[in-house]
């Protein structure tokens, strides 16, 4: 299985990048996984919020394939503990998924289009989390599950 993390807007910044290095690469010991920061629509700054979503919603929709499992994170999405979210990884393993796409969406959210298209909606958290720090965080977790699917000591409880 391989997992893609897709990311509206900017490259990482400073202040989390060497932490989302370091957690994707702690990853690739269990998955193949890839980031893909997809770039802003030319004069985002002045689109309204609904326009914005729209334009940002076809880029997305371009770019999955058809057999992608998309993971929509949003604030309005079902709410994992640690261990239930591996136990979420492994189902996808066992159903012998190829690629699951986790998708940050932009600042105003996502189209109706993309969120109709998303096999799986995750919140977080019911707190809202910067963008940036919201990569760092699905990183960690990400490789927090792996640890727990193979009972590693990275996850104590």
């Amino acid at each position: 299985m391989k997992i893609q993390l897709w990311s509206i807007g900017k490259p990482h910044e400073d202040f989390v990048k060497q932490g989302i290095e370091i957690f994707t690469k702690r990853v690739t010991n269990y998955f193949a996984i890839e980031w893909k920061i997809i770039p802003m629509p030319k004069n985002a700054g002045i689109m309204e919020p609904d326009i914005l979503k729209i334009k940002e919603g076809e880029t997305i929709i371009t770019l999955l394939q058809k057999d992608d499992y998309l993971v929509l994170l949003d604030e309005t999405g079902k709410i994992f503990s640690s261990e239930k979210f591996s136990q979420f990884l492994e189902q996808r393993m066992a159903d012998s998924t190829k690629n699951v796409v986790f998708l940050i969406g932009g600042a105003f959210g996502v189209s109706d289009v993309v969120k109709k298209r998303a096999n799986f909606t995750w919140s977080l958290s019911s707190l809202v989390f910067p963008h940036q720090l919201v990569r760092l965080i699905l990183a960690e977790q990400i490789y927090r599950a792996c640890s727990i699917m193979r009972n590693e000591k990275y996850h104590h409880v």
